[in-house]
């Protein structure tokens, strides 16, 4: 039993320890651009096992450089309450969970920040314990980074095609064009491939485009 307490004490140790370095690094990233993420490391090792070619397309840029339409389009898509919520959006998690119970189809809650974090931290694989992380670290996010500063490296790390990571990788791949050139419409449809990012294709996202376009109109972007 001495034993079973003392490796529990050490593996509580070490997940504070953990937790308290993804805290710091969190703090570091004010100021520091992220050489690599959670998830780009997780598409690597991926393609060692598969045997598949990779080739990592990233190059970070400053918010500044990255066209409005592609932050607005963005958030329309993927956060419409950014500027709204500290972190989590409790509305559209209770929303998720009202359509849950009624039997529809499970609604993403998921705010740019929590992706933020996962992305940099825990890549795509789900558990409780990751979720758990997540939850405590989201508010430090908030805290230290700040709005533009999430905003800024959510856009520059978030997969958009196989190997490609962030808004100007994304929009020289697709589009052969910087993210500061990008037009309204193709950064709608650059943003209605982010739920599903190694399987969508602009070109084809018509439908959920016009949408996303429709939600930045009715908002004035």
């Amino acid at each position: 039993m001495s034993f079973l307490k003392f490796a529990l004490r050490w593996v509580l140790v070490g997940l504070v320890a953990l937790w308290l370095g993804a805290a710091l690094t969190l703090v570091l990233l004010r100021w520091v651009d992220p050489p690599t993420t959670a998830v780009q490391t997780q598409r690597r090792m991926q393609s060692w096992t598969s045997s598949k070619p990779y080739r990592k397309q990233y190059k970070f840029v400053p918010l500044a450089q990255i066209s409005p339409h592609l932050q607005h389009a963005v958030i329309s898509a993927e956060d419409a309450r950014f500027y709204q919520h500290h972190g989590f959006d409790w509305h559209q998690i209770q929303l998720a969970y009202e359509n849950d119970m009624d039997g529809g189809k499970i609604r993403g809650a998921s705010t740019l920040t929590e992706q933020l974090v996962k992305n940099l931290f825990f890549g795509t694989e789900r558990s409780f314990v990751r979720k758990g992380a997540e939850v405590t670290l989201v508010p430090v996010a908030e805290f230290v980074l700040g709005k533009q500063r999430i905003l800024e490296l959510y856009l520059n790390v978030v997969e958009w095609g196989p190997g490609v990571y962030g808004a100007d990788a994304a929009c020289h791949t697709w589009y052969k064009t910087s993210a500061h050139n990008i037009g309204k419409d193709q950064a709608a449809r650059l943003a209605a491939i982010l739920p599903a990012p190694r399987r969508r294709k602009p070109e084809r996202m018509n439908d959920y485009s016009d949408l996303i376009l429709e939600r930045m109109k009715q908002v004035g972007w």
